[in-house]
């Protein structure tokens, strides 16, 4: 008997250039990324409540920070990453269900989760807005 010396190649394990980007994998993909952002972004809610509860100092350097334009934009994007998580976990109970888990379902639900987080983001904001006279 002979040995095959010759090596074979293995295929790679699949990856994203494999794969095909499809709605239902993208809202995965963004509700891990929110999840990881929603933990920096409830340290600098946190550092807030605290400079709240220090002095006025260290309140008055807070609300600097968040009132600049980058600041306003941290927030912005700390309360879309909430809402797209909170849809994005709704989206799951209801398939932890056994629901909606037909494909074209489950991809509807799933551009119903990046549309409806950011309505919903530019509404808290409006209503945010307009509860401090700002319109």
């Amino acid at each position: 008997m002979s040995k095959e010396t010759t090596m074979h190649a293995r295929p790679l394990s699949p990856h994203l250039q494999i794969y095909r980007l499809i709605p239902t994998m993208l809202m995965s993909i963004v509700h891990r990324i929110t999840g990881g952002a929603l933990y920096f972004g409830t340290l600098l809610f946190a550092w807030w409540v605290i400079a709240t509860a220090t002095s006025q100092n260290a309140f008055d350097i807070a609300n600097a920070v968040f009132g600049s334009w980058i600041g306003r934009l941290v927030l912005f994007g700390y309360t879309w990453a909430l809402v797209h998580h909170l849809l994005g976990g709704l989206r799951h109970l209801v398939w932890d269900t056994g629901s909606w888990m037909e494909k074209h379902t489950a991809t509807r639900l799933a551009w119903a989760t990046i549309i409806g987080s950011v309505i919903l983001t530019i509404l808290i904001w409006i209503v945010g807005y307009a509860a401090r006279g700002a319109f």
